[in-house]
């Protein structure tokens, strides 16, 4: 007999429909997949053959063909297991279905429903497609609920969701499972992070002392969404002021949160209980690889430019980065996004991240401010600043040198600014910003930059000798218009003035000459 049951799969971050086809013919016992299914799914035979023995039913000692259509679209994950098993159960006539569902979930040997990545764009699809009942894991219900127009059924045994589609006048009676010995039980899934107690971790801006142009560079960077590069010696305070960045952005609004819960949903690094309000905050090791940094792999799952959006990605030690992929956030900083092209398979990510990043001014750390402990020649020097390429600087918008903070900034009385304070003028000049031009001063350029900016004769003048005596490209010079556009948005100024120009010009300084500033 031939049973149909709809489930979905994930390709990059879109959900994908699947007609899981499944015929119980007579003949040789067998257990056939087709359809373009990869290792895991092709594993997916044992786990459905073990769920339904354990579960109580009755495996048909028949020749099964499972048909996953469409049949050229590559399929991975392991999403399409529960609904396998069903239509084994409903080929084989041990079950009837009382109407239309849509089923997803990943089975244990023992007939356990478990959770799936990217449960939240596949019900979307789902929902699109005008699918109304679906069975998703006890696990994911929370997740399942974000999503409109479709009613969630939630089991947590094969067994369970047999009982829900089963017909009423269904003849079978309910199987009983078999005796087992557990001697692992299951773990319990890991508790997704409390926005509130993850807050309270991080460290407060007021334990930054000393460092007050890398203090006012931060915020301009936060209030405009722009790229920042910190550079000093170790022990000045790059890591720890990236770290209070998490307690200085204000939270995502409703589309942005959208994108982010699905990007997470995708991840599947914890369950998601709700919207994610938080901006992201990716911090991964010097050590990354390429397709890990964009994105890519067998299932083109997203990487870390995707999984900072609409956040912040922090890179400590950017010249220790690999080239290749320091060179491959070039495109997702000036487009937004990230194109991933694979044989026969190709996905667009999105990737609008704040690059934020910090880096020694040598190999040894401290050229500059320790000649008895820096031994580094100037090549050496400007051979480690060249590690960072020139296209990547130019999408950079501040620069700002962090020196050595003397003992006596360390055990003053005078308490710094809070991270509550500075965080209210950045939600404010972003607020300012969305008002008026739709979008952070970031992510404006051209015509709009120049009708945002609203410059002068005289402010047009020192703009022009600002980069002639930077040498800006033409890029560097529209990334210098818009520093000082923020830094206009934070006075509350409708125009650009000299002085914000000014200021914005201090923040346009290659590594190199970071580190001479660092030895003046």
């Amino acid at each position: 007999m031939l049973a149909t049951v709809l489930s979905a799969t994930l390709h990059g971050l879109d959900g994908r429909i699947i007609r899981v086809e499944v015929d119980v013919a007579p003949g040789l016992p067998g257990f056939s997949i087709v359809g373009l299914a990869d290792a895991a799914l092709q594993e997916s035979r044992e786990r459905v053959r073990g769920a339904i023995r354990n579960a109580g039913f009755v495996y048909p000692p028949r020749r099964i063909t499972v048909n996953l259509a469409p049949a050229d679209l590559r399929k991975g994950g392991a999403s399409l297991d529960l609904g396998i098993a069903l239509g084994i159960l409903l080929g084989s006539e041990q079950v009837r279905a009382n109407g239309r569902w849509a089923v997803l979930g990943e089975l244990s040997l023992g007939g356990e429903v478990r959770n799936v990545p990217g449960l939240l764009p596949m019900l979307a699809a789902l929902a699109r497609r005008g699918v109304r009942r679906a069975i998703v894991p006890q696990d994911g219900l929370a997740e399942a609920r974000l999503v409109g127009g479709i009613e969630a059924f939630a089991v947590a045994t094969l067994g369970a969701a047999a009982e829900l589609i089963r017909a009423p006048r269904s003849r079978r009676r309910r199987p009983t499972a078999p005796e087992r010995v557990d001697l692992a039980p299951e773990a319990d899934a890991p508790l997704a992070p409390d926005p509130a107690v993850a807050l309270a971790d991080l460290p407060d801006l007021s334990e930054v002392r000393g460092q007050v142009e890398a203090r006012r560079a931060l915020e301009i960077a936060l209030a405009g969404g722009h790229g920042l590069l910190m550079v000093g010696p170790p022990g000045a305070g790059k890591t720890l002021l990236a770290r209070t960045i998490p307690g200085l952005l204000p939270p995502l609004d409703d589309q942005e949160s959208l994108s982010a819960t699905v990007i997470d949903s995708v991840a599947g690094a914890h369950p998601i209980t709700g919207l994610v309000r938080r901006p992201p905050f990716r911090t991964p090791h010097h050590t990354i690889s390429y397709a890990a940094m964009v994105g890519g792999g067998p299932r083109l799952s997203p990487g870390e430019v995707t999984l900072a959006d609409h956040g912040v990605l922090f890179l400590d030690e950017l010249p220790e980065f690999d080239r290749d992929v320091l060179e491959a956030l070039r495109e997702p900083l000036e487009e937004g996004r990230v194109a991933i092209s694979r044989v026969g398979r190709a996905t667009t990510f999105p990737a609008r991240f704040q690059l934020v990043a910090a880096m020694n001014p040598c190999p040894c750390g401290y050229a500059g401010t320790d000649k008895a402990r820096c031994h580094c020649r100037e090549s050496i020097v400007e051979r480690y600043a060249e590690r960072v390429s020139g296209p990547l600087r130019d999408r950079i918008d501040l620069w700002v040198t962090m020196p050595r903070v003397p003992p006596a900034a360390l055990v003053a009385s005078v308490e710094p600014e809070r991270s509550v304070d500075v965080a209210s003028r950045i939600a404010a000049c972003r607020g300012r910003q969305v008002e008026r031009r739709g979008r952070l001063n970031a992510r404006i350029r051209g015509r709009a930059l120049r009708g945002a900016a609203r410059i002068g004769r005289t402010e047009e003048r020192r703009l022009v000798a600002l980069s002639e005596l930077e040498g800006l490209s033409a890029r560097g010079t529209e990334r210098l218009l818009r520093v000082a556009r923020t830094i206009a948005d934070l006075a509350d100024l409708e125009t650009v003035d000299v002085a914000c120009l000014e200021e914005a010009a201090r923040y346009r300084s290659p590594a190199s000459q970071a580190a001479a500033r660092l030895a003046s």
